[in-house]
């Protein structure tokens, strides 16, 4: 992923309201969203080329959603493929607590990465850039390809869309925020960052929704668990097209 915006415990319907976009090469493999044939207790789209995924959820409410840090100058050629990290935290029974241990061992083998996962009751984030972890207090959060909340415009951008979903919906508008998360509007060179990639790819990766040659939003998925521990998941894949949805009890 590399747009996740998510409410976690404010909200006075919901435990989590999370939307994303994610972000890779058209012609990178993919499987689109659904339950894993393999793994028939997890829910999300699959990397066909490395066998991880970018956010996943199970039956019983673990889930985990990864972003790239963006530090072109400490590239690791050899690194394992971050993908994996979101389907080790879900198909082994690791407690958060265990995993954050995990990460903080071998964090520094992966190239950069920002890591939220949990459950509906407990969320944590962990980045690898500066090996620093947090649980998170209930509130309302941004993340792309910096720390948590670094205030990047497509991060402020798009957390004043969702919160105006949030505090306008008691009941959250799934496609709303489907349709706001295809702002596709580039951020003015005055507020760009400056991660070393060039001011012109700079300017084409500050929108919230990307449309690059051979680069770009590939899905985007929003994830509801209400005060009930019903889930609801939706994602629009745009290369290949496809619509998914589907709501199940946690058990």
């Amino acid at each position: 992923m590399c747009l996740i915006l998510f409410s976690y415990n404010d909200h006075p319907a919901y435990k989590l309201v999370l939307a994303a976009n994610r972000d890779e090469f058209y012609g990178r493999p993919t499987k689109n969203a659904g339950w894993w044939d393999d793994q028939p207790n997890l829910l999300g789209g699959k990397d066909l080329k490395e066998q991880g995924s970018w956010l996943a959820i199970t039956r019983d409410g673990k889930f985990a959603a990864i972003t790239n840090y963006r530090d072109p100058k400490h590239i690791k050629a050899d690194a394992p493929t971050r993908g994996k990290l979101v389907t080790d935290f879900l198909l082994n029974d690791h407690t958060p607590e265990d995993y954050l241990k995990n990460l903080q061992e071998s964090g520094s083998l992966y190239n950069g990465f920002n890591l939220i996962f949990g459950h509906q009751n407990e969320i944590f984030y962990y980045t690898n850039a500066t090996n620093f972890y947090d649980k998170l207090a209930p509130g309302t959060y941004g993340l792309s390809n910096a720390l948590l909340d670094t205030p990047w415009p497509k991060v402020v951008k798009g957390k004043n869309k969702f919160n105006n979903l949030l505090k306008a919906n008691h009941d959250f508008p799934v496609e709303h925020a489907i349709k706001d998360l295809r702002d596709n509007h580039l951020a003015p060179d005055q507020e760009l960052p400056d991660t070393g990639i060039g001011i012109e790819k700079e300017r084409q990766l500050s929108s919230m929704f990307i449309e690059m040659s051979g680069y770009g939003t590939r899905c985007t998925t929003v994830i509801t668990i209400d005060k009930q521990n019903e889930v609801r998941f939706k994602e629009v894949s745009y290369i290949p097209e496809n619509d998914f949805s589907t709501s199940f009890k946690i058990s």
